[in-house]
């Protein structure tokens, strides 16, 4: 628990997180075991590895996330950094730069951010950042004003990379922590913002994931969800029978439309499209910190409009949404 407890230790003077700090610490506590996961102990080796001072200088509100040290270690020790971030591969989200090592991730993550920013007021807000990757986007809302970023993410090798760049951040106010939505407390409402980007399409039941996301809301929180969808009415949705993108856990890509119907149905208002745009090949690639395959690996080499599958070529929608101030429900029928 030692990397979290930072975060922690910010969240206990935070009035709103009173009731939901002591649970979602619980929750941490079940899952974060090495004993339950060998990578655990194999990613956090690396991160403990880290030995260079961290003053300097950290810029958190442009397009690469950097950390450039007052006085510039030996290049000995400049190539130890790469080693070790070479060592959490693959990066699939970023940019980052820690001094002269550039982590040109396989995500230009930049690109999303700027057609979202200016979609909401981070100001003083308390986020919660769901399927969070390595924290990203997380460090550029703080960037952006934000109060704290409790961002989640099951996977342990984004908990573990994340942690290894805060050490030259040292930010107490944001971490990535080692949980599905499904793991945070919901019955204590107590984040301002929620972000949910690249995540409403893994989910077998879409109702589910955004009702769960607007309980964790205060009242008139407000919402930034990114997901893939299909041209097309309020009645169009795609299901793909097998994969989407070489992808093999897609269930529904709605039209925006349908995203929107979708959105209110799940008891949200002031619902806005924030942008809508094609996946491009300078958005998503292959760099040398992702090997492997890349959106070039999942469009036809004959159709760049489609998928290698023959899907519609991967097309994003960003949109904001508002939890009401007070619930609204349905009159109920007089029988």
């Amino acid at each position: 628990m030692t990397g979290f407890e930072p975060f922690f230790q910010y969240l206990s003077g935070v009035e709103q997180f009173n009731a939901v700090l002591s649970p979602l610490k619980q929750a941490v506590e079940a899952v974060w075991q090495p004993r339950l996961n060998g990578n655990i102990p194999k990613f956090m080796a690396v991160v403990d590895r880290h030995n260079f001072a961290s003053q300097g200088e950290v810029q958190l509100h442009q397009p690469v996330i950097s950390f450039h040290a007052i006085d510039l270690p030996a290049d000995d020790a400049t190539s130890n950094l790469r080693t070790d971030l070479k060592a959490l591969m693959p990066w699939r989200k970023g940019p980052f730069q820690i001094n002269d090592v550039v982590i040109d991730s396989e995500w230009r993550c930049d690109m999303k951010w700027a057609r979202l920013e200016n979609a909401l007021d981070f100001t003083n807000k308390h986020v919660i950042d769901i399927g969070s990757g390595n924290g990203y986007y997380a460090l550029r809302c703080i960037g952006a004003g934000a109060a704290s970023v409790t961002a989640i993410d099951p996977s342990v090798l984004s908990v573990a990379q994340f942690q290894y760049l805060n050490r030259f951040f040292n930010r107490q106010d944001v971490t990535v922590l080692p949980l599905a939505l499904e793991d945070v407390p919901y019955k204590a409402p107590a984040w301002d913002v929620a972000i949910s980007m690249g995540v409403l399409y893994h989910r077998k039941s879409p109702f589910e994931h955004l009702e769960s996301i607007r309980e964790k809301l205060v009242p008139g929180g407000e919402l930034i969800l990114e997901t893939l969808v299909v041209e097309g009415d309020i009645n169009s949705v795609l299901v793909p029978e097998n994969r989407y993108a070489m992808m093999n856990n897609v269930y529904f890509l709605p039209s925006v439309a349908l995203l929107e119907s979708w959105l209110r149905k799940a008891g949200f208002e002031s619902i806005e499209v924030v942008s809508v745009s094609t996946t491009e090949r300078d958005e998503q690639r292959l760099t040398e910190w992702k090997a492997g395959t890349s959106l070039d690996d999942y469009l036809d080499p004959n159709d760049p409009t489609k998928t290698i599958e023959g899907h519609p070529i991967p097309t994003r929608a960003i949109l904001y949404a508002k939890k009401p101030d007070a619930d609204k429900r349905l009159p109920r029928y007089q029988l």
